[in-house]
């Protein structure tokens, strides 16, 4: 049963991509850069390849603060405390106008968890993120590690 939801969960991600390039709308999302005694929290989805910061899409009526503690739970089991802007990017690369809004948590509790959606959730070195780690996950995580915060940058 479970690779059947994978490959359902592919197929439903890859139209919606379609449905991006020809619609081409504007979306908000929001990811958690949750770093603990220099660890990351990254996620893996069954639909995805490759290790991301937990997050998604605002759902209507949501505040960006309730939608990324919806997220970080349904995705990392995660409880966060002292939430704080990281940053806001914008992503054209899917043929949407992609809004990303990161929080920084940097007092958080998580478990391993696995759904239809997540396949691995897990912490990692700063210093050592897992091979297939996002590029836009990538550049974060070295902000984060520089010091750095930005505004309406490209993700």
């Amino acid at each position: 049963m479970p690779m059947q939801w994978e490959k359902l969960a592919r197929f439903l991600h890859v139209f919606r991509r379609l449905q991006w390039r020809v619609a081409r709308p504007t979306t908000v999302g929001v990811r958690l850069l949750a770093v603990e005694k220099g660890k990351v929290l990254l996620v893996s989805h069954t639909y995805l390849d490759g290790w991301f910061l937990p997050g998604g899409g605002v759902q209507p009526g949501e505040t960006l603060c309730d939608a990324v503690i919806r997220e970080a739970a349904e995705e990392a089991g995660a409880g966060l405390q002292n939430l704080r802007l990281f940053g806001v990017y914008s992503n054209f690369s899917e043929g949407k106008s992609d809004h990303i809004i990161v929080f920084l948590c940097e007092d958080f509790s998580w478990r391993k968890l696995s759904s239809g959606e997540i396949e691995s959730v897990d912490c990692f070195d700063l210093s050592g993120l897992p091979e297939g780690t996002s590029p836009g996950t990538r550049r974060r995580i070295a902000e984060y590690a520089a010091g750095e915060k930005a505004v309406a940058a490209r993700w």
